[in-house]
């Protein structure tokens, strides 16, 4: 497994570690070529989605989050309720490069996003009214730093109808952006990818842990976690 690149210290995804924005300045001390959102393009962002609420918010005391990914298993924001849903149109795919966080330059990983077709089951984390200028905030801060992610209205379908939520879609535009990887190419990088943020293997297998806890199954999460577990316990054994 790589080691995380020099000058690079460990890093955990948390509250606080949100609230003092240090993911922001881990970029700046150690990735300076990289572009940043800030947090006034974060407020624009946030307070242009809350003023274009669709139909059926009304009804609602705050607003859903669609979590398929590490919002599942680490919020790390006030959660007033969670509701297991269906995004219908969009699928998990791994398709974010990733090169900081849980990658590196020379070893770099790859991140899950939303991607048009098919439909995924996920949790809908409602964040109270009261708490939408601070939480919100926070989730900008986590998801949209790099700008890889565009903000989309969504409708979240339950058993008792539907919910309108945001959920966070892979932005086509973005140089991180690799759509159509094949398998072998996603194992062979999850399985060895690691940064500040820990590694991609500990990232997927929380993300499937936290899913099964809903009861939540996903084919194409199982059939990758299985292939990368394979690849990895291979490369112990021929050390």
């Amino acid at each position: 497994m790589s080691e995380p690149e020099r000058g690079d210290k460990p890093l955990a995804m948390t509250r606080e570690v949100l609230e003092a924005d240090l993911i922001r300045d881990h970029f700046r001390q150690n990735h300076p070529e990289e572009p940043l959102l800030s947090n006034e393009d974060f407020e624009n962002s946030i307070r242009s989605l809350l003023d274009h609420r669709p139909a059926g918010s009304e009804r609602i005391d705050g607003v859903y989050l669609f979590a398929y990914g590490s919002l599942v298993w680490n919020p790390c924001i006030e959660v007033a309720e969670r509701r297991r849903v269906v995004l219908e149109g969009y699928h998990r795919d791994f398709c974010l490069d990733l090169e900081q966080g849980r990658g590196t330059p020379e070893c770099p990983g790859l991140m899950l996003a939303l991607v048009p077709g098919g439909d995924s089951e996920g949790v809908a984390l409602r964040v109270a009214e009261d708490d939408l200028a601070s939480e919100l905030l926070l989730v900008w801060r986590r998801e949209m730093i790099t700008g890889a992610y565009v903000p989309h209205w969504v409708t979240l379908d339950t058993d008792e109808g539907a919910l309108p939520g945001i959920a966070f879609i892979a932005n086509p535009a973005h140089p991180r952006y690799q759509p159509g990887l094949d398998d072998a190419t996603i194992v062979a990088r999850l399985a060895v990818a690691s940064g500040v943020l820990g590694s991609c293997l500990e990232y997927l297998d929380n993300t499937v842990e936290g899913l099964r806890d809903l009861g939540i199954g996903d084919h194409y999460l199982a059939r990758i976690q299985r292939a990368v577990h394979a690849r990895h316990r291979a490369q112990q054994r021929s050390r």
